[in-house]
């Protein structure tokens, strides 16, 4: 799944949330289950996610949501390998990239 986060530092719940096509309250519950996930918060209480978190996120979505595994069977495929599992998870990630530029480059040419 590819998505389209600007480059920044530190992303609004509310971003992270729009950008996996999910609610704020799925984000927080994940949040709750999965102990990766420790996003900064301000002062305020707000929460910040960095590039790691939304690594993660990444992550337990395409277990969760595409691969279809329950909430344990996703923290226990993560606790099995973690390094395996993200070198992986990376690797597809950066091929879908690399597929969805060159599907422009062949509209573009079209």
């Amino acid at each position: 799944m590819h998505i389209n986060l600007p480059d920044k530092r530190y992303y609004k719940i509310g971003e992270v949330a729009k950008a996996f096509g999910v609610n704020t309250s799925h984000i927080r519950f994940w949040e709750n289950e999965f102990d990766i996930l420790q996003p900064k918060k301000n002062k305020k209480g707000n929460r910040l996610f960095t590039q790691e978190d939304i690594k993660n996120l990444k992550l337990i979505f395409h277990l969760v949501k595409e691969k279809g595994f329950t909430l344990e069977g996703a923290k226990l495929k993560m606790k099995e390998n973690p390094k395996k599992l993200k070198n992986n998870h990376e690797i597809i990630a950066h091929l879908e990239n690399i597929k969805a530029e060159l599907i422009d480059i062949k509209n573009q040419l079209s």
